[in-house]
């Protein structure tokens, strides 16, 4: 696989010496309508929106190839688990037909060089986190439930287990819908934000929102952790997916990724 090659709409972050990490887009692919921004060459990462699962397969060798090793994914069920992943993996997902998934999690962690970790999002918060002394990455994926049931904290004490310290563990939070624009209704803003105060919010309607984001933020600020954030909205920008956008025409869509390797 190419370091060099390209693809498009891809974010890269800077996570320290050693380690390769960017966010996705729609854009990249070959997914039509509507696993696309625009019609068609959609790079929609998710193997349970309906999409083609062959034409998903194409999609991920792309972000593979983007990346310069193979990327695991898991299979979110918005929790708390975290996936440890090592050489096996490696081996299995650099296979010419790789496995649909790592196992049901919502964060994976390894200090397995050349073996990319992958998140997916259409909504959700994607977090990558990596320690370049310790040699040790992770991704999260934070929805409401993630916040509240603390996944970020999780992925960060498996970085510390492996002997990550959070003074030097650097964070990227990737794009997800914003507090301007994630109605929900009041008793369920009160209820996250009783535990997660940063996520209280109020969008440009003037309805009860939440903004999960910065609750991410906040999550990892409290340990000491150096953030980078990525503010574009899901649901505003047109060149990523959003499963709320997709709901109010009554279609379904595509899912982008925050990925992250050790090199």
């Amino acid at each position: 696989m190419s370091e060099t090659r390209t693809l498009a709409g891809v974010h890269p972050v800077d996570l320290g010496d050693g380690v390769r990490a960017f966010f996705t887009s729609s854009a990249g692919g070959v997914s039509p309508a509507p696993w696309a921004a625009d019609g068609g060459g959609g790079l929609n990462l998710g193997l349970n929106v309906s999409d083609d699962e062959d034409r998903v397969a194409v999609n991920r060798s792309r972000a593979a190839d983007r990346l310069g090793a193979p990327v695991a994914f898991a299979t979110q069920v918005h929790g708390d688990v975290v996936l440890e992943l090592g050489p096996a993996e490696r081996e299995a997902w650099a296979a010419d037909r790789p496995p649909a998934s790592a196992g049901e999690g919502d964060a994976l962690v390894t200090a397995e060089p050349g073996l990319g970790l992958g998140v997916l999002v259409a909504d959700c918060v994607p977090v990558l986190l990596a320690d370049p002394v310790a040699r040790v990455v992770a991704v999260a994926h934070a929805g409401r439930k993630g916040v509240l049931a603390g996944v970020v904290h999780r992925a960060l004490d498996s970085l510390v287990a492996r002997g990550a310290d959070t003074v030097r563990v650097r964070a990227a939070v990737g794009p997800a819908v914003c507090g301007r624009c994630y109605e929900v209704p009041a008793a369920m803003r009160d209820e996250v934000a009783a535990a997660v105060p940063e996520t209280f919010a109020t969008t440009s309607e003037g309805t009860p929102g939440l903004d999960l984001p910065a609750g991410v933020v906040a999550q990892l600020a409290s340990r000491g952790v150096a953030v980078t954030r990525v503010e574009r909205c899901t649901l505003e920008d047109k060149e990523l997916f959003s499963h709320r956008r997709a709901s109010v025409t009554g279609v379904t869509t595509g899912r982008q990724a925050g990925v992250v390797a050790l090199f």
